[in-house]
């Protein structure tokens, strides 16, 4: 019987199966307890004390459904001497039959204090006859969904343990080395731990069977990882020899030098372009390092080649900053830009796609406008994605597509921590920034209750009557468009009516192309003081004279979109201040969140406590749908387990090529990843 033999067993079953992520025999190995039940001991029914969690076993000697206050089944189970009432909420007819007076009754639950004395709420129950044994193990509690019980789950995984050989796929000096155990004895283990084993060190997942499980995930991972990024260098891409006319052309040009972070990742990617293989590197640099300018010198570096450059970004705001400034920086060099969006007027839009289709323009900016179907590029050699978290795998896929095998340059502003890019982003080369240009000036950060909203009035109205300029962003609201842009509105009309003084403008994502720019294009030369806005300039927004920013409501807000948002001020020789304004009381999770961001100004900082906080979840964004997420390993606390896969896969994949490949058939199988955009 092979890992991916189909299950025989009824279609509603199936389905319920395939919720869970379980299609084949083999992934009921994998699916392992959330938590065990006790039921290897009995415990008198006079020795249950309250708030412990027991299995008690009793004749039924009363059940009635009780309608008052609410409909409820109530029993009483004796044992000698001893009482114990068992309530059931809800519950169904057959319930009352297997609860019948005079049978003998086993119920594990919590016992609490009740009305009538000691009860338990909705315990689990089964008939038993005086003689029936007790089991021997633990008894597993599964992830399952409705309609899907204990029961059949724990028969169907008992079946597999039995039918499948639980070979290990690990080279024995391998295990020797890392002194890991069996992988068959971990899964048994694991699926029927003996009652000496401690339930707490298998639910804390701190075993050496759940060491021995999350390793060969992390191993399987790391393997998947380095197989995509071998196959990559396998395809073949246009090599873009470095000329060096058009991008020292703006080197000399520009009225700044390059940071040496700047420098060096620029050498990395420039030499990237130079091989036949398609380049895929991550550019990372916090709010504000310059990665812009790097980008720019990229798409030259393609275009003095005669090959054409796609630049996305995932918001029109963004594309349209991105637009404007290489419009600035390019233009005198001969090359101009064409500009594509989806709320471009049908006659502009097809006058665009025209241009790229014939190759009249090598440069397109936009938003997702770029990888739709009626836009073909005539030779796209390099595709540049900002934010490209906020892109799913399918719509890379999409622009990639475009080229017969363009190189990628993906950016983010959304620092990534170690540990997230030795896992999810193994497969990628990674370059970061980790420099500000000089004469940027750090950000004060205030924390502010709402209580005090007046005195942030009065800072806005000194800060702008001063000659600066103020952000004032309005907050997040069940991520309802609607409701955003209704706050958005009304914020803008109670600060147009306290500052009748300020010149104050209003940006949100409901405005037209030429609404937006114009609106930004006011702020940036002054002529508007005070910018009301919802979250669309989290990122690409730069006014060097803005020097205060408001986030309203920011205990609604995420980590890493609080840290974009305050990247917004501090631009400037001037001291600028971002204020938190917060509303109590604050969850625990709010606390923290603001805290952090309080304490830190450092992005990869902010990035790693939030990874602590929430997990990889919302920091890989979009790219999670491409990447089998962790099940049973976790990145934060397992990273020196992911330190040691890292070591062995590449071990693998050069000395045991056979065991590599037994091992990425038994975990990933069954999974459709995207790992090559």
């Amino acid at each position: 019987m092979t890992l991916s033999t189909p299950l025989k067993i009824a279609p509603a079953t199936l389905a319920k199966l395939a919720k869970i992520g379980i299609h084949h025999r083999a992934d009921l190995l994998l699916h392992l307890p959330l938590r065990y039940e006790d039921e290897t001991h009995l415990t008198p029914i006079g020795q249950a004390l309250p708030g412990e969690t027991v299995q008690v076993q009793g004749e039924v000697t009363h059940c009635e459904v009780m309608f008052r206050p609410r409909r409820t089944l109530v029993c009483r189970i004796r044992q000698g001497d001893d009482e114990l009432t068992l309530r059931f909420l809800n519950f169904y007819p057959s319930q009352q039959k297997q609860l019948a007076v005079g049978k003998t009754i086993r119920a594990i639950g919590e016992v609490r204090g009740g009305f009538f004395g000691l009860e338990m709420v909705h315990p689990k129950c089964k008939s038993v006859d005086d003689d029936t044994p007790l089991p021997q193990s633990l008894s597993p509690v599964y992830p399952t969904t409705a309609g899907l019980s204990q029961t059949v789950l724990r028969k169907l995984i008992s079946n597999a343990l039995e039918s499948i050989p639980l070979t290990d796929t690990l080279p024995a000096p391998v295990l020797e080395r890392l002194e890991l155990a069996d992988f068959g004895d971990s899964l048994r283990l694991l699926h029927n731990p003996t009652p000496d084993i401690s339930a707490r060190t298998l639910e804390a997942r701190s075993h050496s069977a759940w060491r021995r499980i999350k390793f060969d995930e992390l191993l399987a991972q790391q393997l998947s990882m380095r197989v995509h990024h071998r196959e990559r260098s396998k395809r073949i891409a246009p090599a873009l020899p470095a000329h060096n006319k058009l991008t020292q052309a703006l080197l000399d040009k520009l009225p700044f030098q390059l940071t040496s972070a700047q420098q060096k990742v620029w050498r990395e990617i420039a030499h990237d372009l130079t091989q036949s293989h398609p380049m895929q590197r991550l550019l990372l640099g916090d709010v504000g390092s310059g990665k812009t300018i790097v980008a720019a010198l990229a798409a030259l570096q393609a275009i003095e080649n005669g090959y054409q450059v796609a630049f996305m970004a995932p918001t029109e705001i963004l594309a349209e900053q991105h637009y404007l400034k290489l419009h600035e920086w390019l233009t005198p060099l001969g090359i101009e830009p064409v500009w594509l969006s989806g709320s471009l007027k049908k006659k502009a839009k097809t006058e665009a796609a025209a241009r790229i289709a014939s190759g009249d323009t090598l440069l397109a900016i936009g938003t997702h406008a770029l990888f739709q179907k009626d836009v073909e590029f005539n030779n796209l050699g390099l595709a540049i994605i900002d934010e490209q978290h906020k892109f799913g795998v399918q719509q890379r896929l999409a622009l990639r597509n475009k080229g017969t095998e363009p190189h990628q340059l993906m950016m983010s502003a959304t620092p990534i921590p170690r540990t997230l890019a030795m896992s999810y982003y193994a497969d990628l080369d990674v370059s970061v920034i980790d420099e500000l240009p000089p004469g940027r000036t750090p950000i004060v950060t205030k924390l502010v209750s709402d209580a005090r909203r007046e005195e942030v009035f009065e800072r806005v109205r000194q800060a702008c009557l001063a000659g600066r300029q103020a952000y004032w962003v309005c907050p997040l609201i069940d991520e309802s468009e609607a409701l955003q842009l209704q706050t958005a509105l009304e914020t803008h009309a109670t600060l147009t009516e306290i500052f009748p003084e300020l010149r104050i403008g209003l940006a949100h994502g409901k405005l037209s192309s030429d609404e937006k720019a114009a609106t930004m294009a006011a702020f940036k030369t002054g002529e508007l003081q005070l910018l009301v806005a919802t979250t669309v300039i989290e990122v690409g927004v730069d006014v060097p004279n803005a020097s205060l920013m408001v986030i309203d409501h920011a205990e609604r807000m995420g980590l890493a979109q609080l840290h974009q948002l305050r990247g917004r001020v501090g631009r400037g020789a001037a001291e600028s201040m971002c204020v938190l304004l917060f509303q109590q009381p604050l969850s625990e999770l709010a606390r923290e969140r603001l805290r952090v961001i309080y304490e830190n100004t450092d992005g990869f900082v902010i990035a790693q406590q939030d990874l602590q906080l929430r997990g990889p979840g919302e920091l890989l964004g979009a790219r999670q749908s491409g990447v089998a997420m962790l099940r049973f390993a976790d990145i934060s606390e397992d990273e020196e387990l992911l330190e040691t896969s890292r070591a062995i896969a590449d071990e693998l994949l050069r000395d045991h090529p056979e065991a590599a490949r037994a091992h990425l058939k038994r975990w990933m199988a069954n999974k459709h990843d995207f790992l090559q955009v």
